[in-house]
């Protein structure tokens, strides 16, 4: 019985302590990507204090048909805690994807970037869900509360190509999406996606990542989208729950 207490007071301090050492360090992110098409000038650069948590333009690698500098799966402690929980939005971490993944990602998820005013839109469906990212006036987006909302519209199996509710793509497709439908609250949602499939359509949902999580990012990045080249840049904090 004491080794049980023991070992289970042991993982609590470990995670403690980790949890601890992870949410202490600032995230800066500097970030470009074109969205309508091919740019061997894409890239995500990211540091944090933890050595070994940090790229410098990491970018999509044809050869190995990942980033060159892994930045897929070292970026994991960022965007999640170490119970798993997702302390950032969805929609932006998949965002972030874009320059370190071959260009049919981008075409595939129908990546769709518009600036009305000084507000930047950024939305894409990745496997049947929809995400939406929107700055405010200044060409900004905060965390942990910002634009960030999320919806189902779809599904996929295996390497096929999404299949999207007709009602928000005449076609079927992810290329044929109608963004306002989308994000049309009074567009129903519970709707079966396709006959013979059980997937369903959802509601409207903000995307803010888990609530639940040790730690959240908090803080505001700088969006611009000029001359077609979207860019991201700033620094956020850890903040303990």
């Amino acid at each position: 019985m004491k080794k049980l207490v023991s070992k289970k007071f042991g993982l609590r301090a470990i995670l403690f302590l980790l949890g601890g050492l992870l949410s202490a360090q600032d995230l800066s992110i500097d970030y470009r990507l074109n969205p309508a098409g091919p740019d061997g000038g894409n890239y995500l650069s990211y540091k944090s204090a933890i050595r070994y948590i940090a790229a410098e333009k990491d970018s999509y690698d044809a050869v190995s048909g990942a980033s060159r500098q892994k930045s897929t799966s070292l970026f994991a402690p960022i965007q999640t805690d170490i119970m798993g929980r997702a302390t950032i939005s969805q929609g932006f971490r998949g965002l972030l994807l874009y320059p370190l993944a071959d260009d049919s990602l981008r075409r595939g998820n129908n990546l769709h970037v518009v600036k009305e005013g000084n507000i930047i839109t950024m939305e894409y469906a990745h496997r049947g869900v929809a995400y939406r990212i929107q700055t405010d006036k200044n060409g900004n987006i905060s965390f942990p509360r910002g634009s960030y909302v999320m919806r189902s519209i779809g599904y996929i199996q295996g390497s096929d190509p999404q299949v999207i509710s007709r009602d928000f793509s005449a076609d079927g497709t992810a290329a044929g999406i109608d963004w306002k439908k989308v994000w049309d609250p009074a567009a129903p949602s519970g709707r079966v996606v396709a006959p013979g499939n059980s997937a369903l359509t959802g509601p409207i949902q903000n995307d803010y990542g888990d609530m639940m999580a040790m730690f959240n990012w908090d803080g505001t990045l700088e969006v611009r989208f000029e001359n077609n080249i979207l860019t991201i840049a700033g620094t956020l904090r850890p903040v303990k729950r």
